[in-house]
């Protein structure tokens, strides 16, 4: 049988289409394995130290998942009891930060992938009163001031222990969770556990600002070198088993997405103060350029309004100590017809500085006297830790949170 050209070619045109089509699809799939392999690799090796000098955590950078747990210590719990406590989480802790099994855990294939998983603990003022230790208490230890917007439900409150689990799998994060509190049975009880969320591990570039449900980037201003940190965050005064560690501010934050979403951009953004795709100063530049809160435009109006919420947060001239580490995380949880909103979401708000009393307590004054935000967002809870300097098996340090405050001379 004679085959024309124009056969052959078409013949030959189909075959290599189809040949084409199953080496795109083989190639497809290789790339799904290959992605599947490189995410399996890079949760399983993903582990922060959990030993040094300071608790991870708080200078690690954010996990995608927040368990915010509490605990309140039982009516018969003295010093023993608080620190048999201390001594049996951070073992455990290390363990499961390290993707190993804690002694005693019959769940071994829970913890093969760590995925950066970060577990700090933060100690709250009855704790130096049941260890009778209220003398060693920070002055700053205590409830904050209720702002006059403060809407506060005590559900939300003030606990004795609060753990800060994260990690960038949902899972390891709750197996964590779960392991921490079956390990506190026998000393403390939980109360309430607040869980949040941001970006997914890859879905944004490393070191970028992450997003709150406002589409606002949240943390800009945060430090982001050791030297800003030792400015900022860690304790560098006062008694030595404070040194190294940070106190812990938990706000709960309703944000009313409702009437939000009825603004237009730009009146989203006069409100915030920055631009919502890049996070940069209404005053133009890129996201961490100083803003210019003189800057006009044609008519001689301010860039930046000066009750946005950016040029309220913004640490004054002089009181450059006005600054905080913000660690945020976005919540979404059943409505709540008591709230009278389609949806009830908002901010975890958690920031670490020296003294919450000299830095976080003059912003929140600032925001709560005059922040264009306030329209929207309502704060709910509200309670303070001390968070111990970090850990280590060997060398002069602390063995377990908190031991040299448990220490005859500390």
């Amino acid at each position: 049988m004679s085959v024309s050209r124009r056969g052959f070619m078409a013949g030959a045109t189909v075959a290599a289409s189809a040949a084409a089509l199953a080496s795109c699809a083989n190639a497809g799939d290789a790339q799904k394995v290959d992605a599947a392999s490189d995410a399996e690799t890079r949760l399983t090796a993903a582990i922060v130290d959990f030993d040094g000098p300071h608790q991870a955590g708080i200078e690690t950078p954010v996990q995608a998942n927040l368990n915010l747990i509490s605990f309140n210590l039982k009516e018969d719990a003295d010093r023993t009891t608080v620190t048999r406590l201390l001594r049996l989480w951070t073992e455990d802790a290390r363990s499961l930060c390290a993707g190993k099994v804690p002694l005693g855990s019959l769940e071994p294939e829970m913890v093969t992938a760590p995925a950066n998983l970060t577990i700090t603990c933060g100690i709250g003022p009855r704790v130096f009163e049941v260890a009778d230790l209220v003398d060693k208490q920070p002055d700053w230890l205590q409830p904050l001031p209720e702002f006059s917007l403060d809407q506060l439900d005590e559900k939300w409150g003030q606990s004795d222990f609060v753990l800060q689990i994260c990690s960038d799998d949902p899972i390891m994060a709750s197996h964590a969770m779960r392991h921490m509190v079956r390990a506190a049975m026998d000393y403390a009880e939980t109360g309430w556990l607040q869980q949040g969320f941001l970006n997914a591990d890859g879905a944004i570039e490393k070191g970028k600002t992450p997003r709150n449900l406002f589409g606002q980037v949240d943390g800009t201003v945060n430090p982001h070198n050791a030297e800003e940190y030792k400015e900022q965050v860690w304790i560098d005064q006062g008694a030595d088993f404070l040194i190294g560690g940070t106190s812990m501010v938990v706000r709960r934050i309703n944000m009313n997405l409702d009437t939000w979403e009825m603004l237009d951009r730009a009146s989203r953004e006069e409100s915030i103060g920055r631009d919502l795709e890049k996070g940069a100063p209404l005053s133009g530049g890129e996201e961490f350029d100083q803003p210019d809160f003189s800057a006009t435009d044609k008519y001689g109006l301010p860039l930046i309004d000066k009750n946005s919420h950016m040029a309220r947060a913004t640490a004054p001239e002089d009181a450059p100590e006005q600054k905080i580490k913000r660690r945020p995380y976005n919540y979404d949880v059943q409505p709540d017809p008591a709230l009278g909103q389609l949806s009830n979401a908002g901010l975890v708000f958690i920031t670490f500085q020296k003294d919450p009393v000299k830095q976080y307590v003059p912003i929140q004054q600032r925001l709560d006297e005059s922040d264009r935000l306030n329209i929207w967002i309502t704060h709910i809870g509200s309670a303070v830790y001390w968070v111990p300097p970090g850990v280590s098996v060997d060398g002069d340090g602390d063995h377990y949170w908190a031991e040299s405050l448990f220490a005859d001379d500390a």
